[in-house]
């Protein structure tokens, strides 16, 4: 990977990590489009996203290190467990476990298959149709302070689906909160809150990977693509929680669909590859 080529894809990941339309999805376009490449594989995306996830850890770091506190203390009976922060706690530790199990499962899918981009094109359609029936039919009505474990369980259900380029993390996750009920700011910060373990785990189990199947990994590249990623990540949240407290995702529906018919027309005429370039 050259160093332009993850100079620009770091700031794709930024750009569209936190927003309704599949970072994923970006980076593969922009791979195969521009640079003719796979964008780094599923591993580069990855440990990318640990820099948009640090965005997350530093913007939340107040509700995370009291989050964390509460819950431990819990453990050892110093806390109830029904105080908020405690309950939120396990309640993210509960939606985590979807996604671990089914990235597991079908971590070959996802690292080949899942990559072609007739399914990505296809579920940033089909994802665009769910958001905007997710916000035709939010009933806004819940707090965070009301989810339970069955809520925190189907959230983690929603995340999952972001496990195929072109749902997105934030977009499915959101969309499953709103169809329950809760609001805008609720599920978004239920959705960002809930990646921390997630993309944490997957990030550092893909250095770790890399490590041992390359012996020079390109770790200069990463570098500058992760610090670039976390950087605009963190201004991308900053304005999203603010412009979802007034604002529907409307938008990002339009855009989805038209990134998908144009995704279309591109893999119909021939002018991308559908499949990864081989290495």
């Amino acid at each position: 990977m050259s160093w332009l080529e993850a100079i620009v894809l770091g700031i794709v990941q930024g750009l569209t990590e936190f927003l309704p339309i599949s970072s994923s999805a970006h980076q593969l376009v922009v791979a195969r489009l521009f640079f003719d490449s796979d964008g780094g594989g599923s591993a580069f995306t990855a440990i990318n996203q640990l820099g948009t996830e640090a965005a997350v850890l530093v913007y939340f770091w107040r509700d995370i290190t009291r989050i964390i506190k509460q819950w431990s203390l819990s453990l050892v009976g110093k806390v109830d467990r029904s105080d908020p922060d405690a309950r939120m706690g396990w309640l993210v530790i509960a939606g985590t476990l979807p996604i671990a199990i089914l990235g597991l499962l079908f971590q070959d899918w996802i690292d080949s298959t899942l990559r072609n981009l007739w399914i990505t094109a296809s579920m940033l359609l089909i994802f665009a149709i769910v958001i905007a029936a997710a916000d035709m039919r939010a009933k806004q009505t819940k707090e965070l302070t009301q989810l339970d474990t069955k809520s925190g369980i189907a959230f983690g259900f929603w995340q999952a689906c972001a496990l195929i380029p072109g749902v997105s993390r934030s977009g499915g996750t959101i969309a499953g909160g709103l169809f329950m009920g809760f609001t805008r700011e609720a599920a978004a910060r239920y959705s960002f809150l809930l990646a921390i373990p997630a993309v944490l785990a997957s990030g550092f189990f893909k250095v770790i990977k890399v490590a041992e199947d390359d012996p020079n990994p390109e770790w200069g590249p990463i570098l500058i693509a992760t610090v670039i990623a976390f950087v605009i990540g963190y201004a991308v949240i900053s304005w999203l929680m603010q412009y979802i407290s007034n604002h529907d995702f409307k938008v990002f529906v339009i855009y989805r669909v038209i990134l998908a018919l144009v995704l279309f027309g591109l893999l119909a005429f021939g002018v991308v590859d559908a499949a990864a370039p081989p290495v």
